[in-house]
């Protein structure tokens, strides 16, 4: 038995639909290492290249879509996971697969989405990853000839749930936040099975924090490149109060501002903060990403420490303990997401874009719900033979909708919508 095998037992290993080990391979891969194959060839992992992070895919070369910042989050998730003990693969695995779910337009066609899917349990990008990784992906068919998609380990499926409660189960602090739907709750016991509570595995917990440490930094980036975001201008208190406002409503509510101004006072300290205006030359930007490059290995670092100082060195895996984020660190990360908030993602041209998109997404949703299975993809419209209700065939409306990137969504619009 290898160390990995001691730490990952049997149960944690196992698959829903059980594969023999291939004799092509020389050497065997571990199961991990199997899973992380799986989803990147999965065509879901392809089709995140064209859809929005921040701002479109097609709006700059520079700026990252789905696909590359799901490929830094993987990144960072190994930086995290390795000195920890878990396992490097389940992270990366983990964070390759957390945007899976998301629609064309992020987080504004997420919403567009749950409102016209209200009927039938609404919809949320984590919930939907789960039904990708576990159904939709095409790969694997148990005995009755059902699809249990990638058929990923219940330990890596486990590792991709960052909502692990249904949604009327979601607690307070978290309203609309969720990681299953009902009609997948079979396979979420299966993967739960032997946890109790909504606790995260470590390794989820791990693909959270890479998340957030990403797209902190690579977003601050991004709008400073595209000349969104002018760092100088946090020198102005009122630049600042407004920017705290915002981190407030979206990440940090009843946090202090003093809190928040001391917190960015820290991420300026870093030596390699620009101490001029980005002017779009190379030297410009070598500097930019080698504070992008610091601020990831400042809050990694930060982030291990703490969790080493509750549990000890490890190894830490699955359900041995929680990771530790300092509440410093938290306002840290926090402040630098709401400088990209308040200053790209509210600008009033992107609000204005982000109303005609959800305009989009309701009038393709309605014009495939009234045409029917023949205005689908020959998967979606088997689907859709196969439903059971109304409510199945609003779920695989859903999933339709979901699995177009942006550019296809306009041309569905566009093909159906006349």
């Amino acid at each position: 038995m290898t160390a990995w095998e001691e730490l990952y037992d049997a149960h944690a290993r196992e698959r829903r639909v059980d594969e023999p080990a291939k004799r092509v391979r020389a050497p065997e891969r571990t199961p991990f290492e199997r899973d992380r194959a799986r989803v990147v060839h999965a065509a879901s992992l392809r089709r995140l290249a064209a859809k929005t992070q921040v701002l479109g895919p097609g709006t700059d070369d520079f700026v990252r879509n789905r696909l590359t910042h799901s490929l830094e989050v993987a990144q960072v998730a190994r930086d995290l996971a390795h000195p920890l003990g878990c396992h490097p693969d389940l992270a990366e695995t983990a964070a390759l697969a957390h945007d899976l779910g998301h629609p064309p337009f992020g987080h504004n066609g997420e919403v567009a989405l749950d409102e016209l899917g209200a009927d039938a349990g609404g919809f949320e990008g984590n919930a939907q990853t789960l039904r990708i990784l576990a159904r939709l992906e095409a790969k694997s068919f148990d005995a009755d000839g059902g699809s249990v998609g990638l058929n990923l380990t219940r330990a890596t499926l486990d590792a991709c749930t960052k909502y692990p409660w249904p949604r009327a189960d979601a607690p307070s602090a978290q309203p609309g936040k969720f990681g299953v739907y009902d009609e997948d709750r079979p396979v979420f016991a299966w993967l739960r099975s032997g946890v109790t509570g909504p606790r995260r595995a470590v390794e989820a917990q791990v693909m959270d924090v890479a998340d957030d440490i990403a797209y902190s930094v690579h977003d601050l980036e991004d709008g400073v490149v595209l000349g969104g975001i002018d760092l100088a201008r946090l020198d102005d208190p009122g630049e600042r109060a407004a920017v705290f406002a915002t981190v407030r409503e979206l990440y940090l509510p009843g946090v202090e501002e003093a809190e928040l101004d001391a917190a960015l006072a820290r991420v300026r300290a870093v030596g390699s903060w620009p101490g001029a205006a980005y002017d779009g030359s190379r030297r410009a930007l070598a500097a930019l990403k080698n504070l992008t490059s610091d601020l990831i290995g400042v809050f990694c670092g930060e982030v291990h420490r703490a969790t080493v100082e509750r549990h000890g060195p490890g190894p830490l895996v699955r359900h041995a303990a929680d990771l530790v984020v300092p509440t410093g660190t938290l306002a840290e990360v926090s402040v630098l997401k709401g400088v990209a908030a308040h200053y790209v993602m509210r600008s009033e041209a992107r609000l204005g874009l982000m109303e005609r998109q959800r305009q989009l997404v309701a009038e393709l949703y309605a014009a495939l719900r009234d045409r029917g299975p023949d205005a689908l993809d020959p998967l979606h419209a088997t689907d859709f033979h196969d439903a059971a209700d109304d409510q199945g065939r609003t779920r695989v409306l859903l999933d339709q909708v979901a699995s177009l990137t942006d550019a296809s969504a306009v041309a569905w619009h566009a093909r159906l919508c006349r």
